[in-house]
């Protein structure tokens, strides 16, 4: 699809949700990430008004095909001179000329040609503004989340506590555990209170600063959850590194800037070609109306330009009326006009390469990336599933202390204690859980995908990958 359409089409959806962007009502509930991202970018001013911007030039630079078109000039003129000697003078004159261009050797078209880059490469520019965008509100969204999932572990943890705490002060009433033990449970339960205090607070913040980049007085409803029991759906090492090479979207801009340097180059490499342009004129004149005589006439223009010498040959031929019959030739030359401008397509060669050279290193950089990446997420993969193990380990040991507890041989403050390290494991594991979140996402990003596409992505890769298989 062109670019000039899809940035319509973009603009198009922009101002459809932004009506959306106000009121809970038209909201999709629950809201999922892609839902959230989508919003975000639809309720950004800023880049609502980019776009708006990006459409004007997209509009102007339509309007320029208007130059393949002849070029019109009307004139009126009337000069009266009254004389106190001689007879008076009474001049009229209606006049229309016309200029075009027959040819210049492709340079207005190839002018057009890197506006129309320009223009792509500012499209580029603000779909990474809308993926900025979506990527801060995806980060919110996942930062409540978390908040969130420790906030109900610390209430549950909390609930424990005062639980064994009341238990603890019967047992000192009957003298099966010192008042020390209590000072020391009542001090865990009260920094448990703190740590929930601070949870809240956080989160009220967290979910004003969310709600204002949705644009919405309220949030909603969120429909993704933490599953800590997730496990990660990566695509392979060569999918992965071969879409990042495709999709990439600094790869994609270093592409739209290397075609640009081209065309400059191949337009520099055209400079010296004659452009040829046609005039003609028709005209009336006379001392009262109705006017009685009548001029025209046809001409065509030779102008060379080049850093060493400009020159414009002229030629007309017309008629006047009643009988007379018109010719001219006309050459003027200037040696010498701009001799710096020699240097341009030294520049322009020097440009492309530079940036042909600028692009084989990022394109190498964006496979290493894919690489690091992708280890990356496996590793927050691994340290998830740790995380889960360890949750479990916690729990066998809870289960051995109550067990002991039982049998008189440790405190109950030792129990407590074997909670406290139950509940930080189970914190530990949605914390890894949102890091594997953040990390697909920063892949899904280099490959360009929108939120959640990626374990799409590596579904439709072992597809492809059975489907060869089983042809070979």
């Amino acid at each position: 699809m062109p670019r000039h359409i899809k940035v319509s089409i973009l603009l198009a959806i922009i101002f459809a949700r932004a009506g959306a962007a106000y009121g809970n009502e038209a909201l999709p509930a629950p809201l999922s990430f892609a839902q959230a991202a989508d919003l975000a970018v639809s309720f950004s001013p800023d880049l609502r008004g980019e776009y708006k911007a990006q459409k004007i030039r997209e509009n102007a630079w339509v309007l320029g095909a208007l130059s393949y078109l002849p070029r019109l000039n009307l004139s009126v003129q009337e000069n009266d001179r009254l004389q106190e000697i001689g007879a008076d003078s009474f001049l009229k004159n209606y006049s229309i000329s016309m200029d075009q261009l027959l040819w210049d050797g492709g340079r207005l078209s190839m002018s057009r040609k890197l506006e129309r880059m320009e223009l792509n490469l500012a499209v580029s520019q603000l779909e990474r503004m809308a993926d900025e965008i979506a990527d801060a509100a995806l980060s919110a969204y996942r930062s409540v989340l978390s908040t969130r999932a420790i906030l109900v572990i610390r209430q549950a943890a909390l609930e424990y506590l005062a639980g064994q705490l009341q238990i603890l002060e019967k047992e000192v009433e009957l003298g099966l555990a010192l008042p020390l033990d209590i000072a020391e449970a009542e001090l865990a339960f009260t920094e448990a209170r703190i740590e929930i205090v601070m949870l809240e607070s956080d989160l009220v913040e967290m979910e004003r600063q969310f709600s204002e980049l949705l644009g919405l007085e309220n949030l909603p409803a969120l429909g993704e959850k933490i599953d800590i029991n997730r496990a990660a759906l990566l695509p392979s090492e060569q999918a992965s590194v071969s879409l990042a090479g495709e999709k990439n979207p600094d790869l994609a801009a270093a592409r739209f800037s290397i075609a640009k340097r081209q065309t400059e180059l191949k337009y520099s490499s055209r400079t010296w070609i004659p452009a040829l342009r046609l005039n003609g004129g028709f005209g009336l004149s006379g001392g009262q109306y109705p006017l009685n005589r009548h001029t025209w006439s046809v001409g065509l223009n030779v102008e060379f330009a080049s850093p060493w010498l400009q020159n414009t040959f002229a030629m007309q031929a017309g008629w006047e009326s009643p009988r007379d019959r018109t010719a001219g030739l006309q050459n003027s030359a200037s040696p010498l006009p701009n001799p710096a401008a020699s240097l341009g397509k030294r520049q322009a060669a020097l440009a492309l390469a530079l940036e042909q050279e600028k692009y084989a290193l990022a394109f190498e950089r964006t496979g290493r990336n894919a690489r690091r990446i992708l280890e990356r997420c496996m590793l927050a993969d691994r340290r998830r599933r740790l995380a889960v193990e360890a949750i479990d380990t916690a729990a066998r040991r809870y289960g051995l202390e109550e067990i002991r507890l039982g049998l008189g041989q440790i405190t109950r403050l030792d129990l407590i204690e074997a909670h406290i390290v139950y509940t930080e494991k189970e914190i530990a594991a949605v914390e890894s859980a949102i890091g594997l979140l953040q990390m697909e996402r920063e892949l899904e990003r280099l490959l360009d995908l929108k939120p959640g596409e990626l374990a799409s992505f590596a579904r439709s890769c072992t597809e492809q990958f059975e489907l060869n298989g089983d042809m070979l």
